[in-house]
C-alpha cells in the first residue's frame, strides 16, 4: 500500500470537479501542492473516463429526442429490455462460473484416483475419463462468463481514444 495522501477526499474532490470544469491540472497541481502525476493518477484519468460517460449520455439524449415521440417509447422500452438481457447474461456467467469451479473441483478430486504407476489400468482408466468428462463440461459451462470477459477485453481495447463531439473539445483539452 502506498504513502497516504497529503489532501483529504473532499480535497480530491474539488480537484475532480474543477478539472472537469476546464480547469488545468498542472495548475490545480501546484495550487494544492502536490505532484502533477499524483493529480494525473488519482483524478486526471478518472475524470476523463467521466467525460466520456457524460458525453455518451448527452449523445443518447440527443438521438433518443432526434426520434419522433412514438419512436422514443420503443426506443426507451428496447433499452430496457437490453439491460434485462444484459443482467441475465451476467447471471449466467456468474452460475456457470460457480458450476465450472465446482466441476473442476469434483475433477481434481477424481485425478486423485488414478494410478500414476499403471494408468492405463481399467480402475485408473475409468478415472481419467470421468476427469476429462467433468473437464469438458466444467470448460462448456464457463463458456458464456469468458466470452463477456472476451468482449470487454476487446470493447475497452476499441474505446482508448473516444470521438470528440462538436462542441466538447474543451472538456478534452483540444481546440475546437
Amino acid at each position: 500500500m502506498g504513502r497516504p495522501s497529503k489532501l483529504s477526499e473532499k480535497q480530491w474532490l474539488e480537484i475532480e470537479r474543477r478539472i472537469l470544469a476546464g480547469e488545468k491540472p498542472s495548475e490545480l497541481a501546484d495550487e494544492f501542492k502536490v505532484s502533477r502525476a499524483a493529480v494525473s493518477r488519482r483524478v486526471s484519468k478518472p475524470a476523463q473516463a467521466v467525460k466520456e460517460v457524460a458525453n455518451q449520455i448527452v449523445a443518447a439524449e440527443t438521438a433518443l429526442r432526434a426520434l419522433p415521440v412514438s419512436q422514443q417509447g420503443l426506443a426507451i422500452s428496447l433499452a430496457d429490455e437490453l439491460r434485462q438481457i444484459s443482467a441475465h447474461l451476467a447471471g449466467a456467467a456468474r452460475f456457470g462460473a460457480a458450476t465450472a469451479h465446482r466441476l473442476s473441483g469434483i475433477a481434481h478430486a477424481k485425478v486423485q484416483e488414478i494410478d500414476d504407476a499403471a494408468p492405463l489400468d481399467e480402475e485408473s482408466l475409468g478415472a481419467l475419463k470421468g476427469v476429462a468428462v467433468l473437464t469438458r463440461m466444467a470448460n462448456d459451462a464457463s463458456t458464456i462468463g469468458v466470452n463477456l470477459l472476451a468482449a470487454n477485453k476487446d470493447r475497452l481495447k476499441e474505446s482508448d481514444k473516444p470521438d470528440v463531439p462538436a462542441g466538447l473539445e474543451h472538456f478534452y483539452g483540444q481546440p475546437g
